[in-house]
């Protein structure tokens, strides 16, 4: 439901021309070979034609569906210059084992040409729990760092000028406890708020639709991101308050039209709870962010990033009335395809990830991490990270792709999937609207079930073999070698649970206590949460203290079972 048709794909707009090659010269082709399918099409079901002509884009109206690079609709991209005046930041994610062993691999990939740090934290730090609860056990820095308390924050970042390099973290439930230790750190490293740089992901309604990564419900959740943008609009001028992430439901399964669609609705939904606050929207959108998937179909995924700029300016000023064109950008980071890749014939994964990066950067990404090759087996070593990062760098300075702004604007075929992408997108945002919101929409567990039934489709496909991947189900490789991978060392986790437990015994009680108290009567009243929680983390208070109060105060969300 709320795919793109595209109308009548196998002709395409009445053309007097093309009538003429398909009646003459493709006939005779097709007499003597058939085409290799019956039927062409992307991801998200748009079917595509035979040829492309002027006629497909008879109805694009260049001011209205195009504008220029940095005007409205933003379809060819938020800056004027784009990549002409500043490359997008390189931007590899990275976390593991211990605070120490990460900060060496942030000081590594600054020293190779990274240009922004981005945090992958442990599992237990995103779930709220510290690294020696019982349910933290086997878990402590295996797939991201972990992060306990202001201790660890310091040590993640000793050394790293937080004034001059801006930093991303991939941390949603513990979003605000995360920040607020951010901000702690870079004060004290003498770092004014006004020169703290960077992303939380901060977005709470993607892990209720696809990752799972959720501690609170929905709506107190909500409450939390919103005490985010109030803060972080006083007091954190160039702090992206949120990065609403497309790309864990395409990870999970999703098209690009339901990644489109599903991301809007839930930026949709942040919009309307900060107005609901009583926020002025030109005081908070413009540090709104995204985070969108690339994947491996190159003019689908190039097109999915200028609907999205072009669909987000629309609904800024069009719904929300937007007046400032800061708060009508839709401004994104991007990572190439992690469930892309394969655990076998790996080498094949550095192709994948040159074409999705190549995407991404015709797409008019603001930043952009690409995947290494052994990341379908570990966390990647050094020198995998290291190639990634090259891939990046090739394409920004031999390519020759960065040179002028959206060099595939006016493509027959990229301007007509940029109109059906968005029509298709705009389809399924009329059906979370009437469900009553997206809310509503992931309650009735509407997103769960579209994403659901296309990842059916597509392992379908896969195992039917008219989707090819390339070693997998096609294209064998007969001997095939593992590399050294990267090995987390098990006594990380002994040393981090020493660590929180001297941190615990060498803190200020008094402040600890006040601080906790603190944060108990905001959040069973209606004071915004991050002053009290700024001032738990400045007396070392943890994230699993802090979140345990939360819990107390609003409960745990358990998940619906969709059918």
């Amino acid at each position: 439901m709320g795919e793109a048709s595209g109308g009548d794909p196998g002709t395409g707009a009445p053309d007097p021309g093309r009538d003429r090659w398909r009646e003459t010269t493709r006939a005779r082709a097709l007499s003597s070979s058939a085409e290799r399918r019956e039927r062409f099409e992307t991801s998200s079901g748009i079917e595509l034609r035979d040829l492309y002509t002027p006629a497909d884009v008879a109805g694009l109206d260049e001011d209205r569906d195009l504008g220029r690079p940095g005007e409205y609709p933003f379809t060819r991209g938020v800056q004027a210059t784009m990549y002409r005046g500043r490359l997008w930041t390189m931007r590899q994610y990275a976390g593991f084992a211990t605070a120490e062993e990460t900060n060496r691999r942030f000081r590594y990939l600054l020293e190779q040409g990274q240009t922004g740090l981005s945090v992958a934290f442990d599992l237990p730090t995103q779930m709220g729990f510290d690294s020696d609860a019982p349910l933290a056990e086997g878990e402590v820095g295996r797939v991201g760092v972990p992060v306990c308390s202001l201790a660890d924050m310091e040590t993640l970042f000793a050394g790293i000028p937080l004034g001059e390099v801006s930093t991303s973290m991939t941390i949603n439930a513990t979003a605000a406890i995360l920040l607020a230790m951010y901000v702690v750190a870079a004060e004290k490293g003498g770092v004014p708020r006004d020169r703290v740089a960077g992303t939380t992901q901060n977005d709470i309604l993607k892990e209720y639709i696809a990752r799972g990564t959720y501690v609170f419900p929905p709506r107190p959740s909500m409450r939390l991101v919103t005490d985010v943008f109030e803060f972080c609009a006083r007091e954190l001028p160039r702090w992206n308050t949120i990065s609403i992430s497309g790309y864990h439901m395409r990870e999970a399964g999703a098209t690009a039209a339901q990644e489109l669609a599903f991301t809007m609705a839930d930026a949709v939904a942040y919009v309307e709870a900060a107005v609901a606050r009583g926020l002025d929207v030109d005081e908070f959108a413009g540090r709104l962010s995204f985070f969108f998937g690339a994947w491996s179909e190159l003019f689908e995924e190039v097109a999915k990033f200028r609907a999205a700029r072009r669909l987000w300016a629309r609904i800024m000023k069009e719904r929300f009335g937007a007046k400032d064109p800061r708060s009508m950008t839709c401004r994104f980071h991007v990572q190439t395809a992690g469930s892309s890749l394969t655990a076998q014939s790996i080498d094949n994964n550095v192709v994948r990830t040159a074409v999705q990066a190549l995407g991404a950067i015709l797409g008019g990404a603001q930043s952009l991490h690409t995947n290494s090759r052994d990341e379908a087996l570990a966390l990647p070593t050094e020198e995998s990270v290291r190639l990634a990062l090259r891939t990046q760098q090739i394409l920004a300075h031999e390519s020759g792709v960065a040179d002028t702004p959206d060099p595939l604007a006016g493509s027959y075929l990229v301007e007509s999937l940029t109109d059906e992408l968005e029509a298709a997108a705009r389809g399924l945002l009329a059906e979370i609207d009437d469900l009553g919101g997206t809310l509503s929409a992931i309650e009735a567990g509407f997103q769960q079930r579209q994403i659901q039934e296309a990842a059916y489709r597509y392992q379908r496909a896969v195992e039917a073999g008219s989707r090819v991947v390339v070693g997998v189900n096609r294209f064998r490789d007969e001997q095939v070698a593992t590399p050294r991978l990267q090995r987390i060392d098990p006594e990380g986790e002994r040393r981090q649970v020493e660590s929180v437990r001297r941190v615990r015994s060498g803190r200020d009680p008094s402040a600890w206590e006040r601080g906790l108290r603190a944060i108990d009567l905001a959040a069973r009243g209606g004071d915004n949460l991050l002053p009290p929680i700024v001032e738990a983390v400045r007396a070392y208070a943890t994230v699993g203290e802090i979140t345990d109060v939360l819990r107390g105060a609003w409960g745990e969300h358990r998940e619906t079972v969709t059918v």
